[in-house]
C-alpha cells in the first residue's frame, strides 16, 4: 500500500500525440508503480475555453481514454475517472468560492496569458476566471499530497496550498479543538506523545522545518490514530486548527523533447502531430517528407543537424552510434536526408506497435472502457465523499 497520493488530469482533446506520450503518459506509467495514483479527464475544465462547443466533448473523451490505456496507464494500478462523475468536485469548488479572494484568481499567471492567447474567445466568465479553483478543488478533493507539474504550473500549485491553508485557518477551529488534540497526543502513547510535543515547540519557537518534518512524518507512522485525530494533529502542530484540507507538493516533471514534424512544439493546432495510433503508412510518409536543413538542397550538399528538425527526433529516438552516424553522415553529404530519417521511422513504428494492438481490442469492444471507467469513478467518488463529509462537518453543512 503506497502512501503518497497522486492526482494528475488531463483536458479531453481527443486523439493524443506522441508529445503527450512522452511529455505526460510515459511518467503516469512510472508513477502507477510507485504511488496511489489517480487520473482524470477533466471535461468542466474543457468547458472553460469551449463552452460553445460542447458536442465535441464525449467523443474526445473516449478518444482520450483509449489512448491512456494503450499506452499502458494500467486501471489495474491507477483509478481512471471523469471529473464530472464525481459531482464532489463541483460541491467543494463552490464551496471555496465563498473564502476566495478576487485577486487571487485575477494574478494566477496563465489568466492573463491564455486571454490573450485566446484572443478569439470571449472569456470574460466567471468559469475562466474560476477554472484554478477547481482545478485545486480536483487536487483536494482526494487529498493528493503529489501533483506532477511543469515549471509552468507550480503557481497553481502554490495558489492550491494557499487555498487548503486559508480553509482550515477559517473552517478548522472544531469546538474544544486543543482538548481534542491532547487527548490524541495521549493516544499517541508515552514516548511518542513526549517526542510530538518536543518538536512542535521547536517548530513553534523556533521555526525548526526539520522538527515539523520529523512530526509530520511521526503521526503517518502512528497506526493506532484515526484520520480525524491525525488531520487534528497535523493543525495543533502548525498552531492552528484541524487540517480538513492537505497541501499538496509539486511533484516536478521534466519538460518533454518531443518536437513536432516541423521542429516547433508538436500540436494539432500547428498541423505537425504523429499520432499514437498513427499506422505504419502514414508515419513513413511525414517522417519522409518532413522538412530537413534548407542548406541540404542537394545529395551532395553538407548540412548542419542543429537546424534540422529530424536531428530533434534523433535526439529522442536513435541511440548513441546511430546519432554519431547521422550527425557525420550529414555535415560530411555522406548520407542523405532519406538515409538520415530511416531509423527514426523505424524506432517510432516500433513504439507505435504495441500501442496500436492495445488500442484495438478498446476500439473492437467499447464497453471494456465504459466498465473501467464506471469502476474508477466509483472508487473516486468513494475517496471524495470522505473529504466532503469533513467539509461540510467543519462549514456546519451536516445538519439534517
Amino acid at each position: 500500500m503506497f502512501d503518497d497520493r497522486v492526482l494528475s488530469g488531463m483536458r479531453p482533446t481527443g486523439a493524443l500525440h506522441l508529445g503527450h506520450y512522452h511529455g505526460v503518459l510515459k511518467n503516469w506509467i512510472k508513477l502507477q508503480h510507485e504511488h496511489h495514483c489517480l487520473y482524470f479527464v477533466a471535461d468542466w475544465h474543457a468547458l472553460t475555453t469551449h463552452y460553445d462547443t460542447p458536442e465535441i466533448i464525449e467523443d474526445n473523451v473516449w478518444d482520450m481514454l483509449i489512448d491512456w490505456l494503450a499506452a499502458g496507464v494500467d486501471p489495474a494500478q491507477a483509478t481512471l475517472f471523469i471529473q464530472s462523475r464525481v459531482r464532489e468536485h463541483a460541491e467543494l469548488h463552490l464551496l471555496m468560492s465563498m473564502i476566495t479572494p478576487l485577486g487571487w484568481l485575477e494574478r494566477v499567471p496563465t489568466y492573463k496569458d491564455q486571454q490573450e492567447k485566446l484572443s478569439e474567445k470571449d472569456l470574460s466568465t466567471y468559469g475562466f476566471l474560476g477554472y484554478p479553483l477547481l482545478q485545486s478543488a480536483d487536487i483536494l478533493i482526494y487529498r493528493a499530497n503529489l501533483v506532477p507539474v511543469g515549471d509552468d504550473q507550480v503557481p497553481h500549485i502554490e495558489f492550491t496550498r494557499e487555498i487548503a491553508r486559508r480553509f482550515n485557518h477559517v473552517f478548522g477551529r472544531d469546538p474544544g479543538f486543543e482538548e481534542k488534540a491532547e487527548s490524541a497526543i495521549k493516544k499517541l502513547g508515552a514516548k511518542r506523545g513526549k517526542l510530538y510535543r518536543e518538536l512542535r515547540t521547536r517548530y513553534q519557537e523556533q521555526g525548526d522545518d526539520e522538527a515539523l518534518e520529523s512530526a509530520r512524518a511521526l503521526l503517518e507512522e502512528a497506526a493506532n490514530l484515526s484520520m480525524g485525530d491525525r488531520e487534528r494533529l497535523f493543525g495543533y502542530l502548525e498552531g492552528g486548527g484541524k487540517m480538513i484540507l492537505s497541501e499538496p507538493q509539486a511533484l516536478l516533471t521534466e519538460a518533454s523533447r518531443m518536437p513536432g514534424l516541423d521542429g516547433h512544439k508538436m500540436s494539432k493546432s500547428y498541423n505537425n502531430t504523429i499520432t499514437l495510433r498513427e499506422d505504419s503508412a502514414s508515419v513513413n510518409q511525414k517522417i519522409r517528407t518532413m522538412p530537413t536543413d534548407p542548406a541540404r538542397v542537394r545529395r551532395t550538399d553538407p548540412g548542419d543537424p542543429e537546424k534540422c528538425p529530424v536531428w530533434q527526433f534523433h535526439l529522442v529516438y536513435t541511440d548513441d552510434k546511430t546519432q554519431k552516424w547521422a550527425e557525420q553522415g550529414c555535415k560530411s553529404a555522406g548520407i542523405g536526408c532519406i538515409e538520415c530519417k530511416q531509423p527514426v521511422i523505424e524506432a517510432i513504428q516500433k513504439e507505435l506497435a504495441p500501442i496500436n494492438e492495445r488500442a484495438q481490442a478498446y476500439l473492437d469492444d467499447p464497453t471494456l472502457v465504459r466498465n473501467i471507467i464506471a469502476d474508477g469513478n466509483d472508487r473516486a467518488r468513494k475517496i471524495a465523499k470522505e473529504t466532503m463529509r469533513d467539509v461540510r462537518e467543519s462549514m456546519g453543512l451536516d445538519y439534517s
